[in-house]
């Protein structure tokens, strides 16, 4: 690809970045201006997410039903294109959040450099990949709307009983379909992607050191995920067994 050629295909990932550093902005001064200087920060990020998350996904599903001969070899489309850059936007602009106001949260940080390495590759080094990624984008931010929505409620469930019940209602049932995403969907896609690019066919178009890294990084995510959903529901089991108990010695 020619230098022309490269700089237009990167005209819209500036533009994306505009967009969430706007919506950034917006959150702090306008959206939650009320809230405490320490909880403004996350919530900022996490309306951020809520305007990648949801959208991301549906964006990568119809980039990949545009084109039905789309696989894990093909070239990337250009609708494909614009969804990596898409979402190349937002984890840059989390990233400067976290770099700002938690320097030394090196797992939210080392996440996303490490995501950033694979949506990049895929999108300006090899240009091939969308499939699989944009599968693995759609896996991860299908929680995305819940999660947000139940980290809002979890920072100020101590002051507010609306946040209070928003988070032990939504608590469950988000809790499950993360865990049916990440503990069971997401691992056997990444065993489909193994099984493919294991078999050599694509290696003249995605490296073996690159789509190994891709794979790495992708277990790493899984593996963190299930374990935090893990404590998750052993946090939440403790405090049912704790009301029950409590409400047995009140009667």
């Amino acid at each position: 690809m020619d230098s022309t050629s490269l700089i237009s295909s990167m005209s819209s990932l500036p533009l994306f970045f505009a967009m969430y550093f706007t919506i950034y902005l917006t959150a702090h001064f306008i959206v939650f201006r009320n809230w405490s200087p320490k909880l403004r920060p996350e919530a900022a990020s996490c309306l951020i997410s809520l305007a990648h998350g949801t959208p991301a996904v549906i964006l990568a599903c119809l980039a990949l039903l545009a084109d039905s001969t789309t696989g894990f070899a093909t070239i990337n489309t250009h609708f494909q294109n614009t969804v990596l850059e898409y979402s190349i936007a937002y984890f840059l602009m989390d990233l400067c959040h976290y770099l700002t106001f938690y320097p030394t949260d090196i797992l939210f940080i080392g996440h996303h450099l490490a995501t950033l390495f694979v949506f990049v590759t895929c999108r300006y080094l090899v240009l091939h990949g969308a499939y699989a990624v944009l599968i693995l984008l759609a896996l991860a931010e299908i929680t995305s709307f819940f999660q947000n929505v139940w980290t809002l409620a979890s920072a100020r469930r101590e002051d507010s009983e609306t946040a209070r019940q928003v988070f032990d209602l939504l608590s469950p049932p988000f809790y499950v379909l993360y865990s049916a995403v990440r503990g069971f969907a997401g691992p056997l896609f990444v065993y489909k992607m193994v099984v493919f690019y294991s078999s050599g066919v694509a290696d003249n178009v995605i490296p073996k050191w690159l789509w190994v890294s891709w794979i790495c990084v992708v277990v790493m995510a899984i593996s963190v995920s299930i374990l935090w959903i893990s404590n998750l529901w052993i946090e939440l089991y403790r405090e049912r067994m704790f009301k029950l108990e409590k409400e047995k010695k009140s009667t």
